[in-house]
């Protein structure tokens, strides 16, 4: 069974977000945890609002391959710029208000059965119609 569905309208009609495991954060939240987070966290999922720009996130991620790349370019593992910009060319039809991070946990039985469906929950809540899921 492919979790996946069919689009029923365009994706220039389409209202788009992100779900990532970077734990991508905001320069200004660097080191802490911000009353944002406790606010919106729940199990390993937080929200970013997606009028954030690329050049205020960092990944607060350790655990990738470091010969291999980098996380200079934050558009690379959390593309809000690329969407912004596909809304500007009406490829999509907006983002939505919030982007969504899932800190990694490691663990199978705790994505399907607790942060997955937090995600579609707050996706559903939003009116998303297709989310980019971008692992790291």
């Amino acid at each position: 069974e492919v979790p996946f569905t069919p689009l029923k309208k365009p994706l220039s009609e389409c209202c788009i977000t992100i779900a990532s495991t970077s734990d991508v954060a905001m320069k200004s939240e660097q080191n802490t945890l911000s009353d944002v987070d406790k606010l919106t966290s729940v199990g390993n999922v937080y929200e970013i609002p997606s009028d954030v720009k690329a050049t205020d996130l960092f990944s607060k991620q350790e655990h990738y391959d470091r010969h291999a790349t980098n996380l200079d370019d934050v558009n690379a593992y959390f593309p809000v710029t690329r969407l912004h910009e596909f809304v500007v060319r009406g490829r999509l039809g907006s983002v939505a208000p919030y982007l969504y991070g899932v800190y990694t946990a490691y663990s199978q039985k705790r994505t399907l059965e607790i942060d997955a469906p937090e995600v579609l929950k707050r996706c559903r809540e939003n009116n998303v119609d297709v989310a980019v899921l971008t692992p790291v």
